[in-house]
C-alpha cells in the first residue's frame, strides 16, 4: 500500500513538471531548434547548418500572443541581424573592431528598418550568428538557413500550444497577500501592546517595500495575460485576465491603504510616546480587527485565483463570514474610539483616521464591491473589443458568445470561475 502511494505521489509530481509552464516552452524551443536542425541538412548545402536552429530559437516566443502581434517585427530583426553578420563574416571575420562595427552598424540598421522594441535583437542576433560563421561560408545557404528557422519557429508557435503562466501569476498574487497578512499582524500586535517609534517607523518601512512586490506581481500578471490571450488552450480568457487583473488592483488598494495605516499609527506613536497608542480594550479589539481583515486578503486571494466554480463558491462564501466577523469588530472598535476621543477630545484626528482607513479596506474586500468592479471591467473590455474589432465582434454575436455569456460564467455575487 505504500509503494503504491509513492508511486502515484511520483507520477503526480511527473505530470505536474510536464504542465510546468519553463518545461513547456523548454521543450518547444528545444523542438524548434531541432526541427529546423533537420529540415536544414537537406536543403543547405552546408555540412553543419546551425544558422537554422539558432534562428528559430531567437524566432519562439513566449506567448502565442506575443509571436501573432510582434512576430514580424521580431523576425524582422532577427533576419536583419543575421544578414549583417553573414556580411561582416564574408569581408572580415570576428575581430574586436569589427565586433564593435557590427553592433553600430545592427543598431543603426536596425531603426532604418522599423523593428521599435526589438532593435537590440538585431545586434544580438547579429552577435550570435556572427560566430558560427567565421569560416568561408556561401552568404545564400546562411540566408536559407534563416529563412528554414524563421518559418519553423513561428510555426511551433502556431501548432504548438505555448504555455500558460496562469499559476505562477496566481502564486504571486497569493505570495503578496501572505506578505500583507503577516504585516497587518505584527502591527495588530504592536499597537495592542504599546509600540516605540522606532518600531512602528519599521513596520511603515515595510509596509513602503509592499510597492516593489506589486511591480513584481504585475509582471508576472502582464505575463499570464499574454499568455491566455489568442490561447487555444484556454476557454473564457478574457474573464481570466479581469478577474486576476481586478483582483491584483484590489490587492494593490489595499496595500497602498495599509501604507497611509501604518504612518497614522507611527504618528500616533510619536504623539503618545512613552504612553500606549490605545487603552487595553482598544488596542485588543484593533489587534483583532487586523487579525480578521488579514484572514480576509488571503481568502480574497484564493477567490480569485481559484479555477473551479465550486471552489470560487466556497471560496466566497468563507470570504463574506470572514467580512461579516470583522464587520462586528469593526464596529466595537468605532465605539471604544468613540469613548476615548470623549474623554480626550483634543486628540480624536489620528484615531479617527485609523478607523477609518481600516474601513477602506474592509470596502474593498467587498464580495459586492468586487462583483460590480468585474462587471465594470468586463463591459469595458467588450466595448474596447467590438471599437477595435467589429468584424469578429459580430462573428461572436453570431456564434452566440455574448457578453451575457461572460456574466453567467462569471457568477452572481462575484464568483469568478
Amino acid at each position: 500500500m505504500r509503494e503504491v502511494r509513492e508511486w502515484t505521489a511520483q507520477a503526480g509530481r511527473i505530470v505536474r513538471k510536464r504542465r510546468d509552464p519553463v518545461v513547456v516552452q523548454t521543450l518547444r524551443s528545444a523542438t524548434a531548434a531541432t526541427i529546423a536542425y533537420v529540415i536544414a541538412l537537406r536543403l543547405s548545402p552546408e555540412a553543419l547548418p546551425l544558422t537554422a536552429p539558432l534562428t528559430a530559437l531567437l524566432v519562439v516566443q513566449v506567448t502565442l500572443y506575443a509571436t501573432l502581434t510582434n512576430g514580424f517585427r521580431r523576425v524582422n530583426a532577427v533576419v536583419t541581424g543575421v544578414l549583417l553578420a553573414i556580411a561582416f563574416s564574408l569581408l572580415v571575420g570576428l575581430t574586436w573592431w569589427s565586433l564593435a562595427l557590427l553592433l553600430v552598424a545592427s543598431l543603426a540598421v536596425g531603426r532604418l528598418v522599423r523593428v521599435e522594441e526589438y532593435v537590440p535583437e538585431v545586434a544580438i542576433s547579429a552577435m550570435l550568428v556572427l560566430g558560427v560563421t567565421t569560416v568561408g561560408d556561401t552568404a545564400w545557404a546562411r540566408v536559407v538557413e534563416t529563412l528554414i528557422g524563421a518559418v519553423v519557429g513561428l510555426a511551433c508557435n502556431l501548432l504548438l500550444a505555448p504555455p500558460v503562466w496562469v499559476e505562477e501569476a496566481g502564486e504571486s498574487i497569493g505570495d503578496l497577500a501572505r506578505r500583507l497578512r503577516q504585516l497587518m499582524l505584527r502591527m495588530g500586535e504592536e499597537a495592542a501592546g504599546g509600540t516605540p517609534v522606532d518600531r512602528a517607523e519599521k513596520q511603515l518601512h515595510e509596509a513602503r517595500r509592499l510597492d516593489h512586490d506589486i511591480v513584481e506581481v504585475d509582471a508576472a500578471l502582464r505575463q499570464a495575460e499574454d499568455s491566455l490571450r489568442l490561447n487555444p488552450r484556454v476557454q473564457d480568457s478574457v474573464l481570466h485576465r479581469v478577474v486576476l487583473r481586478t483582483g491584483l488592483d484590489t490587492l494593490e488598494i489595499c496595500t497602498v491603504v495599509l501604507r497611509v495605516l501604518a504612518r497614522s499609527l507611527t504618528d500616533l506613536a510619536k504623539e503618545r510616546e512613552p504612553e500606549p497608542l490605545f487603552e487595553a480594550e482598544t488596542g485588543a479589539a484593533l489587534e483583532q480587527l487586523l487579525s480578521e481583515i488579514a484572514d480576509a486578503v488571503v481568502s480574497f486571494a484564493v477567490l480569485v485565483t481559484t479555477h473551479l466554480s465550486t471552489s470560487a463558491e466556497s471560496a466566497e462564501e468563507r470570504l463574506a463570514a470572514e467580512l461579516r466577523t470583522a464587520a462586528g469588530t469593526r464596529d466595537k472598535l468605532a465605539l471604544l474610539l468613540r469613548e476615548e476621543a470623549e474623554r480626550a477630545p483634543g486628540h480624536w484626528q489620528l484615531p479617527g483616521a485609523v478607523l477609518a482607513e481600516v474601513n477602506r479596506i474592509l470596502d474593498e474586500l467587498d464580495t459586492e464591491h468586487r462583483t460590480r468592479r468585474l462587471f465594470e471591467e468586463l463591459d469595458r473590455v467588450s466595448r474596447e473589443q467590438r471599437a477595435r474589432m467589429p468584424r469578429l465582434t459580430r462573428l461572436r454575436e453570431r456564434l452566440g458568445v455574448t457578453e451575457q455569456m461572460w456574466r453567467n460564467r462569471a457568477g452572481f455575487g462575484g464568483r469568478s470561475r
